[in-house]
């Protein structure tokens, strides 16, 4: 990691020249009006990066690299709600409520941390808009028909307080809020959340396909895709009612991100061989029973290692899945004889659907803010079965199962079908954001001469809180936006330089 420090300050931030600057030929708007651009979507949409919300960050979002680019081919203004910072965060009625943005320290013991200060921007401050970047961070699709998202009554609970700082009233909806600034060109990447939330809580939510009302909906839950498809429907309807032209985003899949990529499913150093043995011993016996019962076995084969050689075969971590038929009952019977009828029972609740990740075929995803209770002791838990990831399972909030991917997946799937058919019906610029952030995360792409993948903190595209892009990244997610519309249009916009913007934000801006 220590090591990460050089490579991260080094060529990557180097000024290069554009490769499409060359061409020469003028710039033109094609058959789009640019004079009115506005921008609806979440976080993405926002410049949100590094686990926070703030004013370089801002500057930097894809949007706003639109409009530079749109402004020379006659784009007019566009505005912004800045925070007042650079720390990140926010609060509510004086109180600390969102945290600052992460930062790199370049110790292996604690490479990210949150910088210094406390944030300054009181969400009950209220901005005079409108403005034209309307992406507000943490929003699902259905968010944006909602009159009482930017209700400062309702925050922490059905209001979102990045748009209660500056919606037009307490009742404004975000689109219409968009809609009456008449835009003349748009862009909309939405519905990242309706999938996202539940993706990195570990899917603790409830995927809601077949429930056609979202006022019932937890916020991490999954958006039914036939709401989806309505609520779309609806916004592309009335960003276009005036005729304005526009470009639309589809959905990149969740384990496209370094947030569910960077924590393997196998960290485990070899154990020590009378561990390893016990272990061995308690999970070939429940082995025994999944084969009695005609079930796969659950659990490998523990590797011991008493040497602490660095090149040993890694251990899978030890998981909860609630997708699995509940065992503790045939646990504890055949335990009992052996352990006695307290620890069986105990053992067999902890086992009980319990099993070793998988990183092949229908793989399991460990999130990056699991990496910080790995090998840690379990409070309450009795030893040997407290070290959790070994022999103390991983919570469901620590990890997406190869069940949840799955449903995660097909909701996507679902999604971008809407997206996309819904551009072609409307005429509509059509960015694949989905394809492009899997050809990062699987070999990188190749950009103004440099390589863009999803490795967390030196591959360029994403920022450090593992979801959110880099300045890099939000970059080249604005080449690929005026790429569309160059397509879709007839313009002949150039895309901002890749090589003009940071790798990573310093802790101090």
């Amino acid at each position: 990691m220590v090591s990460l420090t050089f490579v991260a300050c080094s060529k990557n931030d180097e000024v290069t020249t554009d490769a499409n600057s060359s061409d020469g030929l003028p710039l033109t708007s094609g058959s789009a009006n640019f004079s009115k651009y506005v921008a609806l979507g979440n976080s993405l949409t926002s410049g949100y990066s590094d686990g926070a919300l703030f004013i370089e960050g801002q500057k930097g979002a894809y949007p706003a690299l639109l409009a530079e680019q749109f402004a020379l081919v006659g784009g007019g203004a566009f505005s912004t709600p800045f925070m007042a910072d650079n720390v990140g965060g926010f609060k509510v009625g004086g109180t600390v409520a969102s945290g600052p943005r992460l930062y790199y320290t370049g110790n292996p013991n604690a490479p990210l941390a949150p910088v210094a200060g406390t944030p300054s921007t009181e969400i009950l401050n209220h901005l005079t808009g409108p403005f034209n970047n309307m992406g507000v961070p943490g929003a699902k699709s259905f968010h944006l028909l909602s009159n009482t998202y930017g209700n400062p009554a309702g925050i922490g609970s059905y209001a979102n307080p990045y748009f209660v700082r500056f919606a037009s009233s307490s009742s404004a909806t975000v689109l219409g809020d968009a809609v009456a600034q008449s835009p003349t060109f748009f862009s909309l990447w939405i519905g990242n959340n309706d999938v996202l939330s539940y993706a990195t809580s570990g899917g603790t939510g409830v995927n809601q396909t077949g429930n056609s009302n979202p006022a019932t909906y937890g916020s991490n839950d999954i958006t039914d895709p036939t709401v989806f498809a309505s609520v779309y429907n609806n916004l592309v309807n009335g960003l276009t009612a005036n005729g304005a032209k526009g470009v639309v985003a589809n959905i990149p899949y969740v384990t496209s991100v370094p947030f569910f990529t960077t924590v393997p499913t196998n960290p485990i150093p070899g154990l020590p061989s009378a561990s390893a043995a016990q272990l061995n011993q308690l999970f070939g016996a429940i082995n025994q029973i999944t084969t009695a019962l005609g079930q796969p076995n659950r659990f490998v084969t523990i590797v011991a290692d008493d040497n602490n050689a660095a090149t040993t075969e890694k251990n899978p971590l030890l998981i909860a899945d609630e997708s699995l038929p509940n065992l503790s009952t045939y646990i504890t019977g055949a335990l009992t004889p052996a352990l006695g009828a307290t620890t069986a029972a105990y053992v067999g609740n902890l086992y009980g659907r319990a099993r070793h990740a998988k990183d092949t075929g229908a793989r399991d995803y460990i999130l990056l803010t699991a990496q910080t209770v790995i090998g840690t002791t379990q409070s309450g838990a009795p030893a040997p079965f407290n070290t959790v990831g070994v022999s103390y399972p991983m919570q469901d909030s620590t990890t997406l199962t190869a069940t949840e991917t799955a449903e995660v997946v097909a909701a996507t799937d679902a999604f971008n079908s809407t997206i996309q058919s819904i551009a072609t019906a409307k005429g509509l610029a059509f960015v694949n954001a989905n394809a492009v952030m899997s050809q990062v995360a699987n070999g990188g792409v190749s950009y103004n001469g440099f390589t863009m993948t999803s490795t967390l903190v030196t591959g360029n595209a994403f920022s450090l809180d593992g979801v959110h892009p880099s300045p890099k990244g939000y970059a080249l997610i604005a080449n690929k936006f005026i790429e569309a519309i160059n397509a879709k249009y007839g313009s002949n916009l150039k895309g901002p330089n890749v090589g003009n913007y940071r790798t990573l934000f310093p802790a101090s801006l």
